[in-house]
């Protein structure tokens, strides 16, 4: 067997406050269940971690090389830094870290280098299967180095980090912070039943600038009850005076049973029109696009270079691993997902029913596959690469969905440019009737 690379997701599940329109798999008064559920959360991911050991020493599957981490909630930042620490030394223990383009690049034979990296063996050079690796590489460091490191992100909410959580959260290896700030307008942030103020954000803001943190996503709300298209421009303003590498913009979609959805159903607010909606999309995109922002994802703009490596990877198609209460996985064409609940999570595990945790949710054959893979690379501005779907399924899609795609191009939903099937400007706005195609 080989080598692939993955994700790792972390799920923590606890917030100080439920927002207004969230239905996330988070929860608020659970503080005394933190220490129980890093135990189990660090023990699933060293049993993963062995598991996929044992299957590629034994031949039943690839090595997994973890390129991207991400730890979300829930909130994150609101517990103590040191669970933060000791989940990253975890995964640092039980996996190996880096990315396999990089050492196609440097060709380096792959199953020798990754047998040493993962006994944290130093690497002799007069090996003739290294040999031309660069000199004095000597440490699983130099080569962790030499295979480009993983990216490394945390949600972080305003109001509920400090200097030194930011610094003990750069001392574990978090390399790029995502913040929650949906708005610069505070009479906004109230509305969504947001803890903090934009004062705030600029404090935590900041104070990861001081501290080094070189790679930064803003978060973005549109369609708020009340929000003007003035107050989008005055926040999208004061967002590109910061200049962080990465923004995401997303419309509100208020959830049945959520709070603002009540307020909704009884007319105690009211949301902006559908047209200014689209105003307000359009109204961000131009603007990031003029700051030299690259619009590179329906929701996601990035300055060179800073697009996630983690969420590309999704849209690609490739695989994940979720680890604790609610967090979803993708792994040899499967897709399977964990318990719920926080208690049930932890329940599991001390009951020796762990396996009551997994929550098997599709097996894909080549026709399902093929399917979300034209549905995900249709969420990228380029779309998806003709030549990429025919080696990856040896089927041409332009043949394969032509009754499709002509509907699609004769609609003015998506264009085919060469090599590519991309959303078109009205297929920005109208994406979900493209994406029902390939259902």
């Amino acid at each position: 067997m080989g080598t692939k690379n993955i994700g790792i997701y972390v799920h923590i599940p606890f917030c100080k406050k439920k927002c207004e329109y969230c239905d996330f798999k988070s929860y608020t008064g659970k503080e005394s269940l933190i220490e129980q559920y890093i135990k189990w959360v660090k023990y699933e991911l060293q049993e993963v971690g062995e598991g996929n050991r044992k299957d590629y020493e034994e031949g039943r599957d690839d090595l997994v090389i973890v390129k991207s981490i991400y730890i979300g909630g829930g909130t994150p930042s609101i517990i103590p830094s040191k669970y933060i620490s000791e989940i990253l030394e975890t995964i640092k223990q039980y996996f190996v870290l880096g990315d396999i383009d990089n050492l196609e690049k440097n060709n380096i034979m792959n199953d020798e280098l990754i047998k040493q990296l993962f006994n944290h063996q130093s690497i002799d050079n007069t090996n003739n299967n290294i040999a031309n690796l660069a000199n004095n590489i000597k440490t699983t460091e130099d080569v962790a180095n030499k295979i480009g490191n993983t990216e490394i992100t945390i949600e972080v909410n305003p109001g509920t980090v400090d200097e030194a959580k930011l610094k003990e959260y750069k001392k574990c290896g978090i390399n790029r912070l995502s913040i929650g700030l949906q708005s610069t307008n505070d009479r906004i942030l109230k509305t969504l039943g947001r803890i903090h103020t934009y004062t705030d954000f600029l404090n935590t803001y900041n104070t990861a600038r001081k501290i080094g943190f070189e790679n930064i996503n803003v978060d973005l709300m549109l369609g708020i009850p009340n929000q003007t298209i003035e107050d989008v421009e005055e926040s999208i303003n004061n967002i590109i005076k910061l200049s962080p590498e990465h923004i995401s913009t997303y419309s509100l979609i208020l959830e049945e049973g959520t709070p603002l959805y009540n307020k909704l159903e009884a007319n105690e607010i009211t949301l902006p029109s559908d047209e200014i909606e689209r105003k307000m999309y359009w109204l961000v995109k131009t603007k990031l696009e003029e700051a030299g922002y690259t619009h590179y994802e329906i929701s996601n703009f990035a300055k060179k270079g800073y697009e996630s490596k983690h969420n590309l990877a999704c849209w690609n198609q490739e695989e994940y691993i979720g680890i604790g209460a609610a967090a979803h996985s993708y792994t040899n064409t499967v897709r399977y997902s964990n318990a719920d609940t926080i208690e049930e999570y932890i329940n599991n595990y001390e009951t020796g029913n762990e396996v009551d945790n997994i929550i098997f949710h599709e097996k894909q054959n080549k026709t399902s596959k093929m399917q979300e893979f034209m549905l995900l690379g249709l969420r990228k501005i380029d779309g998806v690469h003709i030549q990429d779907f025919k080696n990856k399924f040896g089927e041409n899609p332009i043949f394969l969905y032509r009754k499709e795609l002509e509907k699609l191009v004769n609609e003015n939903l998506v264009e085919i440019d060469g090599d590519t099937i991309k959303l078109t400007n009205q297929g920005l706005d109208l994406a979900n009737l493209v994406w029902e195609e390939f259902v």
